[in-house]
Parts: structure tokens; sequence; C-alpha cells
């Protein structure tokens, strides 16, 4: 049996030493929002944060998994799909087929928490998952989207209540 701490809820599983964790997300868990994609680690379909760290999850065996490591896979990432990463997703249309989409949303969300206002570099660095449809272009521009967001969020002050009447 092993323990793995996915999106905040301890779960037991039961699966063989070497099943990648892909499998066990997704066929035990039941969380189907990560997707296989090539199986051998390289295309990102398959994307989730392992403590805070984009992870390949194709590549992981659960054996390497320790109880203590904290999973978020794409449904864990926001309770209504209110990421800024999601918004912007959304707001421009990125996805065209969509089978990779969850993947990139992961990793968009992983360099967005390392570079809060990243530049096109780190953005072609980060995003090294691949879109058969191409859109990259849109998912730059998303990734732009959710960093200014979040920017612009974290730089806003409170805005003072209104009581009315004389002071």
């Amino acid at each position: 049996m092993t323990r793995l701490n996915i999106n905040g809820k301890v779960r037991d599983v039961e699966a063989e030493p070497e099943t990648p964790l892909l499998w066990v997300i997704r066929e035990q868990v039941g969380l189907t929002g990560t997707k296989y994609g090539c199986g051998v680690a390289q295309c990102g379909a398959c994307s989730v944060h392992m403590n805070g760290e984009v992870l390949r999850s194709c590549s992981i065996p659960v054996s390497a998994v320790k109880a203590t490591d904290k999973i978020v896979t794409i449904e864990g990432l926001s309770a209504n799909s209110s990421h800024p990463v999601q918004e912007a997703w959304l707001a421009l249309d990125v996805p065209q087929c969509g089978y990779c989409q969850s993947g990139q949303i992961m990793a968009a969300a992983a360099l967005l928490r390392k570079k809060p206002n990243p530049t096109d570099d780190d953005i072609d660095e980060a995003m090294s998952n691949i879109c058969r449809c191409g859109t990259y272009q849109r998912i730059r521009a998303a990734v732009r989207m959710a960093a200014a967001t979040r920017v612009a969020a974290t730089t806003s002050a409170p805005k003072p209540e209104s009581r009315g009447g004389r002071s």
C-alpha cells in the first residue's frame, strides 16, 4: 500500500512499485485531467506539481513518491478554475484541441510561482511542453496575461470602505 497526498487529500493506493504516478492518478484516484501523451516525459501532457516543482508524472514510479510529498494535479490548481493562468487561458482562447492544455497550465503556474514577472526567454525555457496544434503564441500571451494579473493583484491596495454621510 502506498500513501499519496494528492490535491491536499491523503489517499492509500495499491500499485506495483514501478507503476508510473500518472496511471495511479488517473486509474486509481480517478483524476483524469492529467493526460497520457508520450510516456517518456517529453510532451508534458502528464505534468503535475510535486512539492511545488512541475514534473512529468509518466516518468515517476509510484515507489519514488513519499507520503510527505505534496502532489497537485490540474484539478487541484484551484477549486473553481479561478487560478490566474486558467482565467488567462480562457480569456485568450488558448486551447485548440485542448489535449495538452492541462500540462501547459501546470507548467505556466509553476513558472509564475518562481518568476512572477517572467521574460519571454523565461517563458520559452519553462514552457517545454509540446502542443501539436501549435498554439505557442497564445500560450505565451496567456502566461504574460496571468503574470500581469498576479502582479496587479499583489500591488493593488485595498480600497477604504465608504460609509456614506459626513466625515
